[in-house]
């Protein structure tokens, strides 16, 4: 009754006119903080992390390089991917740079990430959004989707997982 109750309120607010929503009709999903998300071209089904206080989203990725191809500038990288099997997928890719971004830490200086466009499933639409590349292996999801991806497609509810569809159709 309580997820109930906090999926109208969640209506409410967006403006939605329909009691329930179908995940399939446009406009907005309710999500949880956790979602599954499968990473395309590779058909990997992966946990994401919905995180509405990171602006940009993030992959787990190491041996970041930046080269130039054809006077442009690109990244070559190893996604660490694991999927609902706890299987580990290492894949070497490349990919044009789509802009860099400065990350401070609390101690740390400050340091540059490459971001790359990729392409996923959420709720059972093919999507594309920007990612940064970071090591992510001290943290429990590899990939977190943030604001900049949220904010036209889903809302969050913090009490609830795994409300999506993973696969596209």
């Amino acid at each position: 009754m309580r997820r109930f109750l906090s999926t109208l309120l969640l209506l409410a607010l967006t403006g939605s006119n329909t009691a329930l929503a179908d995940s399939r009709t446009p406009g907005k999903v309710i999500a949880g903080w956790v979602e599954k998300v499968t990473m395309h071209p590779w058909d990997i089904v992966v946990s994401a992390k919905l995180d509405t206080g990171a602006l940009t989203s993030s992959i787990y990725a190491v041996d970041v390089e930046r080269f130039d191809r054809d006077g442009e500038r690109w990244v070559r990288f190893t996604l660490v991917l694991e999927d609902a099997d706890d299987e580990v997928h290492r894949i070497e890719t490349e990919a044009p740079l789509a802009r860099s971004v400065r990350i401070k830490d609390h101690d740390d200086p400050s340091s540059r990430r490459a971001v790359v466009e990729l392409a996923l499933c959420f709720d059972g639409r093919k999507r594309s959004t920007q990612f940064s590349l970071a090591d992510r292996g001290s943290f429990i999801y590899p990939v977190l989707l943030g604001r900049r991806f949220l904010e036209d497609i889903a809302v969050v509810d913090p009490a609830a997982t795994f409300m999506t569809q993973a696969e596209c159709s």
